[in-house]
Formats: C-alpha cells, structure tokens, sequence
C-alpha cells in the first residue's frame, strides 16, 4: 500500500472538511468571514466542493449528501475523495487529514477512497519517483474514528492493495512457484499458516483436474493452502475461500480467438488474489473468524504435453470430465480445489474466479454474478456487504435444466454447456464438486479495469476483498 494511514488530534496539516449543508457551525474554525460567505453562497448553487488557501495550509471542503439510499452515499463519498486526487496533485499536496462535520459520519469512506484512488504499482518503472503521486499520506482525526475501526479499515485497504499488486504483476514474474513464494512471504508477515504442496504431492493426491491444465506448461503446479486460525474464533469448522489460480491463461491448445483477449490475461488469477488479499486483511485486523484459503495454481499454455479436446481427465474427486474446450480451465482447477474442501467439513464455502465471458457480458464491470446453494440468510449477508462496499452481487439460478447441458457421452460430466448462460453452466459444473454450503462469485467483470473509474484505478482492482472482509466481519454477529 503506497499511502501511509495514521490517526492524529493535529489540525496543523492540509485538511479536508466533510461536512453537509445542513449546519456550518464548525465553520468559523476554519475559515474567515470572507470566506464563509463564499461558502454559502456556492451552496446555494449547489457547488459541492471548495477550495480555501492558507499560510502554508489547504483548507478543502467536501459537501456530502446524504440521501435516501446509505450504500449509495458511502459510494458518493468514496467517489468524491478519488476526484480530489486530481487537486492534490495539481498542489503537490503531500499530506493530507480528514475531519467530518457533517451530521453522517463518512470519514472512513472518504478515506477507503482516497487510499484506493492513491494506489500505483511502480514496480517495473525506472523513474519511479518521477511517477509517484504526490500524496503519500493520509491522516483521519481521531474524532471520527475508533482505534479499532480505523485498523480494520488500514486492514481492508492493505489487503485490497496486495490483491491489485498480486493481479498487476505480469507473469514474467507471478507464476505458479512465485505466487506460493508471495502467500509465504505474506503469511510470515501476517501471521497466517502457509502450506504449499509442490507437483509430486499434486500427483500423489490424484488432483486430475490442476494436472490437466498445467500439462502445457514448463512451471510446475503448486497448491496453496492458507490458514488463519484465532484462538478466539467463533466458529469451529472453518469458513473456506477458493480461488482460481490461472497465472496466465492463453486459453491452452483452444487458443483464444477473440482479438486482444489474450493480452490481460495475466488478470486470470483475479479469484487467488482476492483470497490472498482477505487473508492478509482478516490476519492484519486479528478478526475471530477461522478461515482457511485455498489455491490451485498454474498457467495454461498450449505447449509441452497439453490437454486437448476430446481427452477424459480424472478429478481428485474421482469424478471423469470430458475436455471440450481447453478454455474452460479454470472450472477444471476449481474442481479440485472444492473437492479438497469437503476434509475440513465446512461450514460455509465461497469461491472467486474470473471464470467466464458470459458473466462479464451479462453484468460488466458493474457488479459480481453469484450463484450457489446456501442459505437465504447467509446470501442476504452477503448482499448487504455488497452494497456496503458497493462490490454489488446479482445472484443467478442454479434450475436443475442447466445441468442436462453439461452431461457427456463418455464421461460423467463435459467441461462446457450449451451456447446460453455460459457462466451458470459453469456454476453448474463446479457444483458437482460440493457437498456443503457454497457460493460461486464469478468475478470476470470487475476484477479488470481497461481505464481508470473513480478509485477503482486501471488493471487489477482487487475486487473481492473488501466484500468478503465485510461479510466476515460480520459473519457470526
């Protein structure tokens, strides 16, 4: 995370003042009479943001509306502070602290939006300091925060920062063998047990599903397991998250046709990083939530050995998948992955993968299409907390017909449907490999961006973590 966060009783620094138009009693702490009186007059114009110069201090106001809707002004204000961006680096503002006067308390949005409007990943610049934004600090007053709250929030916004970092990388780098490098690296750093089984260890197992894909591939296959287990956890059989670990995905010998599809796939391990990300998060905050994440990783190439259509491949579940399209890889990994779960005897499952086109072409980049077969009260939960975080959720059906399109001829179950609904087929598919509580988030849409909206910058978003992190926050409340 490149914008340190730290609370302070300091006014000394350049201020944002969140306020509303309800009541400018705070104003005069502030600001001059002069510049009141500018200030109520661009409210009468519905003016929302304001810009007041001092000796050696900025005073920027934020005028915050409310609304009917809560989630929406959260968003509002989120959005708000990513615009502010622009003026700070236009001053070369390099510090800034955020106070609220207004009747709502949204400091911490303002916050989660600056800090994710702020993020680069200047890894592979040699200029990395002309690059730089110019704000590299931000500071909330502790009036408008606990302790405790503004740490689950530097939690949230650290781990959301790893999931982009992880998804930014090329794979030059973020293979199989340094992403489990990478989980171990942030396990010792968090807190949380790491386990990584290497190839042979794969094969003893029987994972057919990991091993099929990676066929084509000169870098081994790794299974990740992460664990965080507080001794204060409130619930004794683990919450489990899956992600899709697909490092880079040329679509295999099913080479992807479509033009410039194949040029961000480096994104095809969206679901990983976001699983990464909210284990980082949940250990930095201690949340007393027993969770463990799992990841299959590899890439899918065309090369080596690779598995073509038409080949019958093995689960560790021992369930037989006839090969359409080596496109469809990720549901192959996946499978695995949720087999593997079923020895924890979980209470609930949820898995993250950039898994199909049809999501991101029924939704776009607007929102997360779920499915899956949990209860009514777990999928509320988690729908409030896409709202909260506007990391929105569309749930999709699960009608037993779909799955009449994924039956084979010569296997139990072939690795595509039919030409409609492609991402609940997938849905369909990898439920053949559950036997507990489950939720699918296909996240292909949003994991992405081609161009910078609002905080969510260009390339990985991280999306993913500050959902979950919030339905866990909450989960056993």
């Amino acid at each position: 995370m490149n914008t340190k966060l730290s609370l302070t009783r300091s006014l000394k620094n350049h201020l944002v003042v969140l306020s509303d138009d309800s009541n400018l009693d705070w104003a005069d702490t502030y600001l001059t009479t002069g510049e009141i009186s500018i200030l109520a007059d661009g409210l009468k114009n519905e003016v929302k943001s304001f810009v007041f110069p001092k000796v050696g201090q900025y005073i920027f106001i934020q005028i915050l509306k409310e609304g009917e809707v809560p989630h929406k002004a959260k968003e509002d204000t989120r959005l708000a502070a990513a615009e502010l961006l622009d003026t700070t680096e236009h001053y070369k503002i390099k510090s800034l602290t955020v106070i609220n006067h207004a009747e709502k308390n949204h400091a911490l949005d303002y916050i989660e939006g600056l800090v994710l409007g702020n993020y680069q990943f200047l890894k592979y610049f040699n200029d990395k300091d002309g690059k730089r934004n110019a704000l590299q600090e931000v500071k909330l007053h502790n009036s408008c925060a606990t302790k405790t709250e503004f740490h689950s929030l530097e939690s949230v916004l650290e781990g959301t920062c790893k999931a982009r970092d992880l998804v930014n990388e090329p794979h030059s780098y973020l293979n199989s063998v340094n992403y489990s490098k990478e989980v171990k690296a942030a396990g010792q750093e968090y807190g949380f047990k790491v386990k990584v089984l290497e190839k042979k260890e794969i094969e003893k197992l029987g994972m057919g599903g990991l091993l099929s894909v990676n066929q084509g591939s000169f870098v081994p296959p790794t299974f990740n397991i992460m664990e965080w287990k507080p001794k204060n956890a409130k619930n004794k059989q683990p919450v489990i998250l899956v992600g899709k670990g697909v490092m880079f995905d040329t679509g295999g010998v099913s080479l992807k046709p479509t033009k410039n599809s194949m040029d961000y796939m480096k994104c095809d391990m969206g679901g990983a990083a976001a699983v990464t990300g909210t284990m980082i998060a949940i250990a930095k905050a201690e949340l007393p939530v027993y969770v463990i994440a799992l990841v299959g990783a590899t890439d899918n190439r065309p090369g080596n050995d690779a598995y073509v259509p038409g080949d019958v491949v093995k689960t560790l579940s021992g369930i037989t998948v006839e090969v359409l399209n080596t496109d469809a890889e990720g549901r192959m990994t996946l499978a695995d992955s949720l087999h593997y779960a079923k020895q924890y005897n979980p209470e609930l499952v949820l898995d993250f993968a950039t898994l199909t086109g049809a999501a991101a072409y029924c939704i776009g980049p607007e929102g997360i299409c779920y499915m899956g077969n949990a209860d009514s009260k777990i999928k509320y939960k988690m729908e409030q907390s896409g709202m909260k975080t506007y990391e929105r959720l569309v749930e999709f059906p699960m009608w037993k017909e779909y799955g009449e399109t994924i039956k084979s001829d010569i296997a139990d179950i072939k690795n595509l449907g039919g030409p409609y609904a492609g991402h609940i087929t997938a849905g369909k598919f990898l439920e053949h490999f559950t036997d507990y509580p489950w939720l699918h988030f296909d996240i292909a849409g949003p994991a992405y961006m081609h161009k910078k909206t609002g905080y969510k910058t260009k390339e990985g978003t991280g999306v993913g973590v500050r959902l979950t992190y919030d339905f866990l926050s909450n989960y056993l409340g």
